[in-house]
Formats: structure tokens, C-alpha cells, sequence
């Protein structure tokens, strides 16, 4: 097994072992789904550590699911998947939750508000209110964020629960060095270092529940140009407290 394969999710409490097969076959829709394209065959078996054969053999087993389909230039999630996904935030209904602290956000900053969760081994935006401006950073509902270089990333990372951490270390997930987790956990904020996204800048900050549990990580982002996150970062933690309390978080 490879240390890049996605599959791996949480540790629980079961003492019933997963069939390590579903996992395999499951971890191919994260892979698809990071690549924001229709990916290949020798890309997908690649990144999930795996010969050819048998990830064709399990991408057809997702295509006959409904869960992703063939296209002319790779294979691409399906609309179903969407489905899936919109009826998980709606349980959740975070999402939908903190739409008006992000609009007020973007009102009070000018600048694109996010809100983003953990999906497997990156960081998911599960909200988002863009700004009105000409120049936006484009970052859609769905967009896998980095863990070691985005802001929602290092948020993320800094907060997650100890078994989390353990094990994306011992998988030799990509994550940010002791040192940022450290002050990102001493400041509740974080910067994004640029190497993800070309000319985006962003900042977050943590969003907690009723146990101080971080559930989600909000972020500002904009165009390289004219993003200033000292000047933003008010604003920021503003919302972050309000969208915290309004949860019941503290």
C-alpha cells in the first residue's frame, strides 16, 4: 500500500475490521474528485499506488454504482455524486447555516468568503459567498484545498484530533511543519503560503462547536494584487466568533 493512496478516513471505535477492497475502490472517487478534470486512467492508478488493470477494474465498478462515468478524455464524477454530496451538507446544514455571516463578511471585506471542512486527506469548500469585484479568486463549492500551503489547510491541521494526526503522519500525508501547526494553534489563524493556488492569497481562521471541537475553517481569499491579510484579518476573526457561537461553540 502506498502512502499517497486517499482512502483512509477517520479512526473509529468498531472493532470490525473494513473490507480494505471498498476502501481501495472508494479511495478512487477522492482521487478523481481532486483532480477539478476529467482524469486518466494512468493518472488515477498512479496516485492511489496500483496497477492499471486493477483500477480499471474498480472504475468500472464505480461507473456501473453511478458514482463517476467515462468521458472522451477520462473518467469524472458523476451527477449522482453531487447529489450525494448536497444531501451531506444539507444533513449537516452547516453550510447553509453560516451563509449569512458569510455574506456579511464579504460585505464588510470586499473580498470572496469560504468555508471549508476535512474530506480524506485535503481540505473541501463546503460554502462560499463570492465578492463582487472584478477581480476574484475563483475557487468553486467542491475545490480541494492543500493541507500543508492553503490557509483553510493549516487551520485544519492545527485543530484536527490527535488520531487524526497520527494517522496522516503514519501514512506520510503532506502536512504543515510542527513549527506553523504550533503558532497556527497559539494565534487561530493562519496565511496561506501562495504555492497553491498562482496568485491567490488567503486567511482563516477556526470554527468550533460546543465540545471546542474544530468543525470547519473560514476563509478570505483574493487576487494576489491587492489581498491584505494584516488589514483583513479582523474582519476574519469577527465572523469565525460569530459563526462559533452561533453553533453553540465557544
Amino acid at each position: 500500500m502506498k502512502d499517497n493512496v486517499f482512502y483512509t478516513r477517520t479512526p473509529t471505535a468498531s472493532k470490525v475490521r473494513p473490507l480494505s477492497s471498498v476502501l481501495k475502490t472508494l479511495g478512487l472517487i477522492d482521487i478523481i474528485a481532486r483532480q477539478g478534470k476529467p482524469a486518466r486512467l494512468a493518472d488515477i492508478a498512479r496516485a492511489a499506488g496500483m496497477g492499471r488493470g486493477a483500477a480499471h477494474q474498480k472504475l468500472v465498478t464505480l461507473a456501473q454504482a453511478g458514482w463517476i462515468e467515462h468521458a472522451e478524455n477520462g473518467y469524472r464524477l458523476s451527477l449522482h455524486a453531487a447529489r450525494i454530496g448536497s444531501s451531506a451538507l444539507e444533513q449537516a446544514s452547516l453550510g447553509e447555516r453560516v451563509v449569512p455571516f458569510l455574506e456579511d463578511l464579504v460585505a464588510d471585506s470586499r473580498e470572496t468568503a469560504s468555508l471549508a471542512v476535512i474530506t480524506g486527506d485535503a481540505a473541501c469548500i463546503v460554502q462560499r459567498v463570492e465578492s463582487v469585484g472584478v477581480l476574484r479568486a475563483e475557487l468553486r463549492i467542491g475545490a480541494m484545498l492543500d493541507l500543508p500551503n492553503s490557509a483553510s489547510g493549516r487551520v485544519l491541521v492545527a485543530f484536527a484530533k490527535d488520531n487524526q494526526l497520527e494517522e496522516w503522519r503514519k501514512r506520510k500525508i503532506a502536512l504543515p511543519d510542527a513549527k506553523m501547526i504550533a503558532q497556527v494553534q497559539r494565534e487561530k489563524f493562519a496565511n496561506s503560503s501562495g504555492l497553491s493556488y498562482e496568485g491567490v492569497r488567503a486567511i482563516a481562521a477556526p470554527i468550533f462547536d460546543e465540545r471546542q471541537q474544530c468543525v470547519a475553517a473560514l476563509s478570505l481569499v483574493g487576487p494576489l494584487p491587492r489581498f491584505n491579510g494584516a488589514k483583513l484579518r479582523p474582519h476574519l476573526e469577527r465572523a469565525a466568533a460569530r459563526i462559533t457561537a452561533h453553533i453553540g461553540g465557544r
